[in-house]
């Protein structure tokens, strides 16, 4: 990766801003979770028995309500989620909602049964600006299968507003 600091590095940006972030073994925790049916994995990482996945560490996404075909996260985006213009990304409003839509999917799922998702379809209804506050997203199923579910998907603002809408499908695959 390129360094962006350096001695030619214009005064008017300012001082340099980083963010750590920390995250357990991916692979370790999938495998703790194969032998459990979708809903109790999900269920058992809301109760941090089993650590959230990555990607969550990386957007501030935290599980907190999973029924059997639906689910809720809430993520508070952070300046490095900043595009150009210095509204929050749509890739983070596009992730948050992939990850709600799948993981409402594998709240249908037996153990042994995984997902990945092959379509999705988000529209942005309003821009999600800088210090908004706290972002709420939704996943629901509306037809689960045995090779193909779908599942549609809300992303709310602070003061309930909708932000962007998804609907999207998942391949179900034995894992």
């Amino acid at each position: 990766m390129t360094d962006f600091v350096d001695s030619s590095t214009p005064a008017a940006w300012g001082a340099p801003r980083s963010k750590e972030i920390i995250w357990f073994d991916p692979i370790a925790a999938a495998a703790a979770g194969a032998a459990l049916s979708g809903i109790e994995h999900l269920q058992r990482m809301g109760r941090g028995e089993l650590p959230p996945p990555p990607i969550a560490a990386h957007f501030n996404m935290r599980l907190v309500d999973v029924s059997v075909g639906e689910v809720t996260f809430t993520c508070e985006p952070d300046e490095s989620a900043y595009n150009p213009i210095g509204l929050v990304h749509g890739g983070l409003v596009c992730t948050l909602l992939d990850s709600v839509l799948g993981c409402a999917v594998q709240s249908t799922l037996p153990a042994g049964v995984a997902y990945t998702s092959i379509e999705l379809k988000v529209n942005y209804l309003r821009p999600v600006r800088g210090g908004t506050g706290e972002l709420r997203a939704r996943g629901w199923v509306i037809k689960p299968g045995r090779r193909v579910a779908f599942a549609d998907g809300d992303v709310r603002d602070a003061d309930g507003k909708i932000v962007a809408t998804a609907s999207g499908s998942c391949l179900v695959m034995t894992a």
